[in-house]
């Protein structure tokens, strides 16, 4: 998710880019990073008890044209997003961080401020849930079927009797070999159904046990093969809100799972926990 840029900014102004809020007592002063590319210094900007990460940026690279040809160019689109997330992250290791949608923009401080203002319960509350966290992915894949998993799911059977093979030497059809033919089709599709039941236990096994280590989490649409490069069917994508001291637990829970499971678990983190900035 992006933030949003004004059509009514003139090109040669200045404009305030927020990355993150976070409390004013433990606003860190940011550390000398980058920020967007051609931006000034990273700094801090008071607003009620809270405090927000901005940068100003000119506001030639971010009309609408200039965002919209960023948003379709992969390479440059990585980039903003990189740099986005470095600052969010090294702000998130000195204190809780509500991070900002890439490309929240505002006129000027006093519209961020206000903007901002506006939402400082929200933040409080969400500040309040994920101090002392962190954000773990976790994506279960289906692993490859194989002749001998294929065997146990369909209780040995033989392979299945083809059409051609239903005729005797005279071409004539063969006593019961139409019957047998289409037994060993249902079979087959008997099979591949408790191939897909195991697949959605496993999902489901992963998903509740983590549940119960973390102090929220989110199911999210599993991603296709074509965009994750993996010939793995995903069966599961989600995250999970961990609290710091129950990262461990976490890791026996997976271990755990992944020599009870038939399925490929994979975790990545800990993360700044994105996912969950937007809930209370």
């Amino acid at each position: 998710m992006t933030g949003s840029t004004d059509p009514t900014v003139m090109p040669h102004s200045i404009l305030t880019y927020a990355f993150a809020v976070c409390r004013d007592a433990d606003a860190p002063v940011p550390p000398p990073l980058p920020g967007m590319p051609g931006g000034a210094p990273v700094r801090r900007l008071g607003f009620g008890s809270l405090t927000a990460i901005v940068q100003d940026v000119p506001a030639a690279d971010f009309t609408d044209e200039v965002w919209q040809r960023r948003l379709t160019d992969r390479v440059e689109l990585e980039r903003c997003a990189r740099a986005h997330h470095d600052v969010v992250d090294a702000v998130a290791r000195s204190c809780a961080t509500v991070p900002l949608a890439l490309c929240t923009l505002y006129q000027d401080d006093q519209r961020a401020v206000a903007a901002l203002g506006q939402d400082e319960i929200r933040f409080l509350e969400v500040l309040r849930r994920i101090a002392g966290h962190a954000e773990w992915g976790v994506k279960v894949y289906a692993r490859p079927r194989t002749a001998e998993t294929t065997r146990r799911s369909s209780d040995a059977a033989p392979e299945p009797v083809t059409p051609a093979a239903t005729r005797d030497a005279e071409g004539a059809a063969a006593p019961g070999a139409g019957q047998a033919y289409l037994a060993r089709r249902r079979e087959q599709q008997r099979a591949r159904a408790r191939l897909h039941e195991d697949a959605l236990r496993d999902t489901a096994t992963v998903d509740e046990t983590l549940r119960r280590v973390a102090s929220a989490a989110r199911r999210l649409q599993p991603q296709r093969p074509e965009l994750t490069g993996d010939p793995r069917p995903q069966l599961l994508n989600a995250t999970y809100l961990v609290a710091e001291d129950r990262a461990a637990e976490l890791a026996v829970a997976v271990g755990a799972l992944r020599s009870r499971v038939g399925s490929d678990i994979e975790v990545t983190g800990p993360w700044v926990p994105y996912s969950f900035a937007g809930e209370v």
